[in-house]
């Protein structure tokens, strides 16, 4: 099958094609019918699947064919739960555009909201964002969604982890008419989470799944390897990142802070490292994602803000420093590897804090995983007994004495009153009609958050 059995518009077969792609994906042979024909969607598949084009393309086909609801609202709206997402999306999305007469924007956080508010006001036919932002202008009426007649969620189940549910639903209420189209991705559809939200978003929704969240990646060779404490793990990885058919690697660490130690020990031993987190302002986080993907990193240590959607062909070697706290997680960490048909290694460094997680990734993935070992850097500890890591989890705190109890309790101090006065406030109602004049834009605090 090709692109051109979808009777796609020109324009489009032709930025296909100047993009190097010719073939559909099986996401996109399967999502694209769906999506061309109005219909709402809710679809799954793994990680580096093209699923970014499933939705894309139905999207331009969308504009490109069929009159606006509403010469002033935008017409398509995607959300994304991080801001490196969103800008992949959005770098993208422009590609499409590029020979059309259609504008596009991206509306993230930690960017300076006077700046978007004014580009709103500009009337783009596209906007790219995270959830929490369009909340906010909502909120300011700096754009309404009367006419939305698209609204794309991508990794949704990655939004309702975040919190966002709430800002799904103000975005839902802003845009809620029967001429809107709804199309949702995930990485799973089995989530009692997901089902709650689609009911909310969705109407009578077609269902496309393809590869189950566990199936085998053929691409990426995964090992295990086990490690007693930090020292030995710092040597582990080390070692691997010595080999030399390594290209660049992604090393995942647990908490922003274990990135920076990490990062500048590895800087110390000689590899040109960098750190990411989101605790890093936008502008840095961008400088250094450009950085690495134009190859002048060779390591980029991070948190789980990068485990997701990056487009990064020449990393051959995902480390998991910490195994992850989710297993579907775990997933998206070693999916940073072997893509577009390369090669790839993905090794897993599991101590005794790690023994649980792994556990739970070796069952989500329903794979019995053997153990290697680096000559010159054997392990002693072979994993915990199910007796002992039920104990571990369940130890209980030895009880104290009545005496001393009573001896060290304090008199409970009388609650204070709360003087608080809340107002509630309906967050996204679109209003029936517009105001005559705008109200004046706000200035906000354009501090660095994920929203």
């Amino acid at each position: 099958m090709q692109f051109s059995d979808f009777s796609l518009d020109k324009r489009l077969l032709d930025s296909l094609k100047h993009m190097g792609i010719t073939t559909p994906t099986e996401i996109q042979e399967q999502a694209l019918p769906i999506a061309l024909a109005g219909k709402d969607l809710m679809a799954s598949s793994k990680t580096g699947s093209g699923k970014t084009l499933a939705f894309l393309l139905p999207a331009m086909q969308r504009i490109i064919s069929t009159r606006a609801l509403s010469k002033k609202d935008p017409r398509v709206l995607i959300l994304l739960p991080t801001r490196e997402l969103a800008q992949q999306v959005y770098g993208q999305l422009r590609l499409l555009v590029a020979n059309t007469q259609y504008k596009a924007m991206s509306v993230l956080g930690g960017e300076n909201f006077n700046d978007q508010a004014k580009g709103l006001a500009r009337e783009p036919h596209f906007i790219v964002a995270t959830p929490g932002r369009i909340a906010d202008h909502l909120q300011q009426r700096h754009l309404f969604l009367n006419g939305l007649e698209l609204l794309i969620l991508d990794e949704a189940d990655r939004m309702l982890d975040l919190g966002f549910a709430p800002q799904l639903k103000a975005i839902n209420d802003a845009a809620d008419h029967k001429r809107r189209q709804t199309l949702m991705f995930s990485a799973t559809l089995d989530h009692q989470s997901i089902n709650d939200i689609a009911t909310t978003l969705l109407n009578n929704p077609s269902h496309v799944a393809i590869g189950a969240s566990y199936a085998e990646h053929k691409d990426i060779e995964q090992k295990m390897l086990f490690a007693d404490h930090l020292d030995h793990k710092q040597a582990l990885l080390s070692h691997l990142l010595k080999q030399p058919e390594n290209k660049q690697t992604i090393v995942f660490t647990a908490t922003r802070a274990d990135t920076e130690r990490l990062a500048s020990l590895l800087a110390e031993q000689g590899f040109s490292t960098s750190a990411l987190s989101g605790e890093l302002k936008q502008s840095a986080r961008n400088q250094i994602m450009d950085q690495f993907s134009r190859g002048q990193q060779q390591i980029l240590v991070t948190t789980d803000v990068a485990s997701r959607g990056l487009d990064l062909i020449n990393v051959s070697l995902v480390v998991n420093f910490d195994m992850p706290k989710f297993a579907e997680e775990y997933v998206h960490r070693i999916g940073r590897t072997g893509r577009a048909g390369a090669k790839g290694v993905a090794v897993s460094l599991v101590g005794p804090k790690d023994w649980q997680s792994f556990l739970q990734v070796q069952s989500f993935l329903r794979k019995n995983f053997e153990f290697s070992a680096i000559d010159g850097l054997p392990a002693k500890f072979s994993g915990l007994t199910k007796q002992a890591s039920t104990k571990a989890v369940n130890a209980k705190p030895k009880a104290k004495s009545a005496t001393a109890a009573k001896a060290k309790q304090k008199p409970k101090a009388a609650p204070k009153r709360d003087k608080r006065f809340i107002t509630g406030v309906d967050v996204g109602d679109a209003p029936m009609r517009r105001k005559a004049k705008p109200l004046p834009i706000i200035e906000q605090d354009n501090k660095d958050s994920e929203d």
